[in-house]
Formats: C-alpha cells, sequence, structure tokens
C-alpha cells in the first residue's frame, strides 16, 4: 500500500517541476551567455522580448538566428521603435552608418554621402570631398564689397600712409549647406590727411602761424576805414 502512494508522489512532484524548468529555459543565459534586458531569453535563440527603451538586435549566423537586447543599434543598424518591440533595422547597402531606411550619416567606401544618400559619383555643382567622402556644394564669388576706411594704427585721421580693405563673400549655390565658403579680401595703402581732434593741421608747416582773416575792409585804399571824398 506504501509502495503505490510513494509513486503517486513523486510522479505529482515531477509534473509541479515541469513549469518551473521551463521558466528556468525561458530566462537562462541564452547564447553567449547574457540575457541582459530580456523579458523572454532562451538558450537556442536568446532573447526575444526585452525590457521597455531596450532594443531587440537579431544576429543571424547561418538558418539561425540569436536576440539581444541593447541601449543602441550597432553601426549599420538604426533603431525603430513599435508597440510591443523595439527593434534594430539594417541600413541600406551603401551606408554604413543612418539614421533612418532613407537616411545615411556615413557611406562604404567608393560612396560619397549628399544630403542623406550615398552615391557612386558626386552630383553637378558639388565636390568630392575624400577626407570625410561627402559632396561638398561648390562655392559661388559675390561681387566686391566697399573699400573700408583708411586707417593707421587704429586711426583714421593724422598724416601717415594707413591701409583700406574690401572683402568679397563666397555663398554656396545650395543654401541647405550648413558649411561656409572662404571670405577673400585685399589691402591696398592710401593716404590720411585729416587732422586728429586736439590737434595741428598736418598739412601746415612747423612754425608757420596761421593767418586770421581781417574783419576791416580797405574803403579808400588808405587803409584807415575812412570813405574817399567825391572829386570835384
Amino acid at each position: 500500500m506504501r509502495a503505490p502512494l510513494c509513486l503517486l508522489l513523486l510522479v505529482a512532484h515531477a509534473v509541479d517541476m515541469l513549469p518551473l524548468n521551463r521558466r528556468k529555459k525561458q530566462v537562462g543565459t541564452g547564447p553567449g551567455g547574457n540575457c541582459t534586458g530580456c523579458v523572454i531569453c532562451s538558450e537556442e535563440n536568446g532573447c526575444s522580448t526585452c525590457q521597455q527603451r531596450l532594443f531587440l538586435f537579431i544576429r543571424r549566423e547561418g538558418i539561425r538566428q540569436y536576440g539581444k537586447c541593447v541601449h543602441d543599434c550597432p553601426p549599420g543598424y538604426f533603431g525603430v521603435r513599435g508597440q510591443e518591440v523595439n527593434r534594430c533595422k539594417k541600413c541600406g547597402a551603401t551606408c554604413e552608418s543612418c539614421f533612418s531606411q532613407d537616411f545615411c550619416i556615413q557611406c562604404k567606401r567608393r560612396f560619397y554621402l549628399y544630403k542623406g544618400k550615398c552615391l557612386p559619383t558626386c552630383p553637378p555643382g558639388t565636390a568630392a570631398q575624400q577626407s570625410t567622402r561627402e559632396c561638398q556644394e561648390e562655392c559661388e564669388l559675390n561681387p566686391w564689397g566697399s573699400w573700408s576706411p583708411c586707417t593707421h594704427n587704429g586711426k583714421t585721421c593724422g598724416s601717415a600712409w594707413g591701409l583700406e580693405t574690401r572683402v568679397r563673400e563666397a555663398g554656396r549655390a545650395g543654401r541647405e549647406e550648413a558649411a561656409t565658403c572662404q571670405v577673400l579680401s585685399e589691402s591696398r595703402k592710401c593716404p590720411i590727411r585729416r587732422p586728429c581732434p586736439g590737434e595741428r593741421n598736418p598739412n601746415r608747416k612747423k612754425g608757420q602761424r596761421e593767418r586770421r582773416p581781417r574783419k576791416d575792409r580797405k574803403l579808400d585804399g588808405r587803409g584807415d576805414g575812412r570813405p574817399r571824398p567825391a572829386p570835384t
């Protein structure tokens, strides 16, 4: 009588342990021994559901795939948030890294970045920058501006030779580009012949006194200021 009772207890215990074993399998370490951030994780396929705000990155090896929960998608992938799960999706074939499926940030070799697209050659009106692998808008020179005031040591007055400068700005053909073109400038000598406030006239010789206008007028040529009498 005791033997059948013990057998029944063993069977009941085994049935109770089945859900526990399944739960252990779901929250196990998975491939690579990492299930960090996973809500559901299996030894065969890794993570299949991630915690909120994390992205599910699927790594494929042959016909098998393994899931991993990451804060940021690796290079060559971009994150897409969904109602149930956030996923890492692969960039385009010519993109090294991207912001979305239609907007690349960096291109692969032999391609140039232009307005979020990776192109084999740069379009007309742009020049290929080998260092950044980008297509840069060519500059268009504007007319020369007006000459600046003639200055010498920061002053616009005195008696000396100074310099005056003018600039020629260059704008881009595509105004959407944030980069600026080089500004051209040129200078030339110019004479300064204007006395500064409180200084003597630089054109007057040293020691020469300034002539003051006479108030009296010579009415009769005698210099005494009296009128000449009429002839008889």
